[in-house]
């Protein structure tokens, strides 16, 4: 029964995917290059500036910048980075690196311009604490629509930003490796539930304590685990850098085939690359505004250079460096391998043997940081359509939801947070493109363009 209820929902998933797709498409590609160009490039000039800002503040009110970003990048380095690039190799080959990395570089910008926009239109609680994010600049920014454009954001922001990938692939990593089953006999099934519970109670035990609790715990472990996993991949393509080469070739190759023109798989290896990348980093979908909103910094456009950092780190860097050991390895060529399991065999092949307990050990660490941080965005979303002290109550449906996403295929998962994240896109995007001239103006008073 449970699992003739899973398939009634993938064909639902399914049938509805493809036209809101198609329409983030448009929207991140064609919208994120008239930014590029709206911008005059500047923001990607400056983006050292952007560094700097880190170890500065403004003011004492909200959250520093540092932490802020440690809490965007635990949301999104983690499995999206490690195990969503391996489902990306694994569906449309090497060739969709390229389009991660062409839609990250979008990304960047459109960070630049959404999160300068969750600084300069934000509000306050009755503590006088910042309330930041897309509904926010969409409330606050577009008068006719703005309000239907945040409920439609905010309602779409309630399930894709459950734990569903995350959990999944936590526990599928965790039996891939660890093979409980060698030491009890109870079956996948069981296992899986278990771990879900496990991870259940750890994630509830600091996401109760909310944003404050959340930014200390993740500003504590990403950072190291990010370090360490430079070292474990770079390590691995030093000791392999005749095959750098060869890999990037047969990347771009790929990418351009003309046989896949031919045969009409072309869109959708540029989708799916735009897809998997919209997946990483999640520019456009207007997730990482409702962090930065909370910034101590004062102009926006600061914050949206603060901002630009993360695509780099986990789409462009944390991204490439998975890619080329799992093109390396050859573990994609492997059948019946896909997601973290295909990564870990990747790692395994390339790193003594045991690469792949190193890894697990990296991928549990970004795995429970990504459920701290993911559940604050749905208390956000809930606090705005209810009231701001009852978004808390997210926080139980979100945990409850752990342990259902740790049973289920991971087809489903993707495809439902696929869909939800198109169409968290869809409002965002056309938000930030119609107030796209409120950050253009800060940037001319700043004089950083003069025209």
């Amino acid at each position: 029964m449970f699992n003739e209820i899973l398939d009634f929902f993938q064909l639902i998933i399914d049938a509805l995917i493809r036209p809101f797709e198609w329409v983030m498409l448009l929207l991140i590609v064609g919208g994120g290059f008239y930014l590029v160009f709206h911008s005059r490039l500047v923001p990607l000039g400056k983006i050292s500036r952007g560094f700097k800002l880190l170890v500065t503040k403004d003011d004492n009110q909200g959250i520093s910048r540092f932490k802020v970003l440690s809490a965007v990048l635990a949301a999104t380095v983690g499995l999206g980075n490690i195990s969503g690039v391996a489902i990306a190799i694994n569906m449309g080959g090497p060739g969709v690196l390229v389009w991660m990395w062409i839609t990250a570089i979008i990304g960047m910008v459109i960070k630049f311009y959404s999160c300068s926009l969750s600084v300069q239109l934000r509000t306050k609680d009755n503590k006088y604490q910042y309330l930041g994010g897309p509904m926010y600049y969409m409330r606050m920014g577009i008068k006719r629509y703005g309000r239907i454009m945040a409920i439609w954001f905010s309602i779409a922001g309630l399930f894709g930003v459950l734990p569903a990938f995350t959990a999944n692939q936590l526990t599928a990593s965790i039996i891939n490796v660890v093979s409980p089953d060698r030491y009890f006999e109870i079956g996948e099934f069981y296992w899986k539930l278990i771990f879900g519970v496990i991870f259940c109670i750890i994630s509830g035990a600091v996401i109760f304590g909310g944003l404050k609790k959340i930014v200390q715990v993740t500003s504590s472990l990403v950072p190291a685990m990010v370090g360490i996993y430079f070292l474990l991949g770079g390590y691995i393509l030093v000791t392999n850098s005749t095959q750098i080469l060869p890999s990037f070739g047969l990347i771009f190759s790929q990418a351009f085939d003309t046989q896949t023109v031919i045969t009409g798989g072309f869109w959708g290896l540029i989708l799916l690359g735009i897809r998997r990348a919209v997946f990483s980093n999640e520019s456009g979908v207007g997730n990482a505004p409702m962090y930065h909103g909370q910034s101590q910094t004062k102009k926006g456009t600061d914050e949206g250079l603060v901002a630009m950092l993360g695509p780099l780190f986990d789409t462009i860097l944390v991204c490439t460096i998975t890619g080329l050991v799992v093109i390396i390895s050859k573990a994609y060529l492997i059948e019946n391998l896909n997601g973290i399991t295909l990564t870990l065999e990747a790692f395994r092949r390339m790193f003594f043997g045991f690469g792949d307990e190193l890894l697990l050990f990296m991928v549990l660490i970004f795995g429970v940081s990504t459920l701290l941080t993911y559940s604050y965005y749905g208390v956000k979303c809930l606090g705005f359509l209810t009231n701001q002290k009852w978004g808390f109550l997210y926080n139980y449906f979100y945990i409850l939801s752990i342990i259902i996403s740790s049973i289920v295929a991971v087809e489903v998962v993707v495809g439902l947070i696929d869909l939800s994240f198109a169409l968290m896109c869809i409002p965002n995007m056309l938000a930030v493109l119609y107030l796209s001239n409120r950050v253009l103006k800060e940037m001319r008073e700043r004089k950083w363009v003069r025209f």
